[in-house]
């Protein structure tokens, strides 16, 4: 489901990017806006980063090989991570030039004066439409967290990368849109400039942001703290294990999580009847959470028996 909900937020938002890259182009080559062509840009990048999503989340669902045995799922986060890293150049330090640039020779917009301001709110609609799906999406997994903590937390790449880019680009258009008039009313092209460099600092802000989040995930991160304790409680509520000594958790990706516990068992159980056991505990976990695809327990003594009969040898 979740998956299924990235993946159409993804296609989404391409489409709108890249209808409005067109027409952002247009107004461009009509009235040679810095703001226009920042935007464009702007918009290339995100259609080209929708691209890596898609095509991460392609690549992620091969099957493991001896070479990578436990599997690809990391591939989303990787192409994600290049996601920022388009956002951070192409998108937000070529906006910065073209400010520097439109600035230091400003020129007032002379042809097709209010085409710019016409495909500006075009755009803003088109893109209020994907961020709206993306949204929509959002809130269908992440429960009662809050925007920041979705962001923070999700181990899903894609809602939180399509979210960042659609307010972000919501917000360079808003700042576009503000330039472009103020140079309109005023006549003075560095409002132009100034609004592209807004533009740039937001992108540059924003890839920052995903480059940081991005980098967690590739370390690799553990389990949400809930899928913690269903796994704790899964195992300790076994028969014939006593409690959980420590567990460690990972993610292999949005989907696989890998999970390695030392649980304390009876001393006196035979070699079966803990086979058993941890076989019934694998099984518990895996009820109740499904991602956990990887899972390996190893069985200790109890410590409290050991502990008993170290105090009876001394004695």
């Amino acid at each position: 489901m979740a998956a299924d909900g990235s993946t159409k937020a993804v296609v989404v938002a391409l489409g709108a990017n890249l209808g409005i890259a067109v027409t952002k182009f247009v107004a461009f080559t009509l009235t040679g806006s810095s703001a226009m062509l920042a935007e464009s840009i702007h918009s290339v990048a995100d259609s080209g980063n929708q691209g890596l999503l898609l095509l991460g989340g392609r690549r992620a669902k091969r099957d493991a090989t001896a070479e990578h045995p436990f599997g690809y799922g990391r591939e989303r986060y990787i192409y994600a991570f290049l996601v920022a890293i388009v956002l951070f150049s192409v998108g937000g330090l070529f906006a910065l030039y073209e400010a520097w640039h439109k600035i230091s020779d400003p020129h007032p917009i002379e042809n097709w004066r209010w085409v710019p301001v016409l495909v500006l709110v075009v755009a803003i609609i088109l893109e209020s439409m994907a961020m709206r799906t993306a949204i929509k999406e959002s809130n269908a997994v992440r429960g009662k967290a809050s925007w920041v903590d979705f962001i923070r937390r999700s181990k899903s790449p894609e809602l939180p990368v399509i979210l960042l880019e659609d307010a972000g680009a919501l917000l360079g258009l808003v700042f576009a849109l503000i330039g472009v008039g103020l140079t309109l009313v005023t006549g003075n092209g560095v409002w132009d400039g100034l609004g592209t460099a807004a533009i740039g600092l937001l992108l540059v802000a924003i890839a920052v942001v995903l480059a940081v989040e991005m980098k967690s995930l590739l370390v690799g991160e553990s389990a949400t703290e809930e899928h913690v304790r269903q796994i704790e409680r899964a195992i300790s509520s076994t028969d014939d294990i006593d409690s959980v000594i420590h567990m460690r958790t990972m993610h292999l990706g949005p989907e696989e999580l890998l999970v390695a516990a030392k649980v304390a068992v009876d001393g006196e159980d035979d070699a079966a009847r803990v086979a058993r056991a941890i076989d019934a505990a694998e099984a518990r976990v895996r009820q109740e959470v499904p991602i956990a695809t990887l899972i390996y327990i190893e069985p200790d003594l109890r410590r409290t028996l050991r502990a008993a009969e170290e105090t009876a040898a001394q004695e």
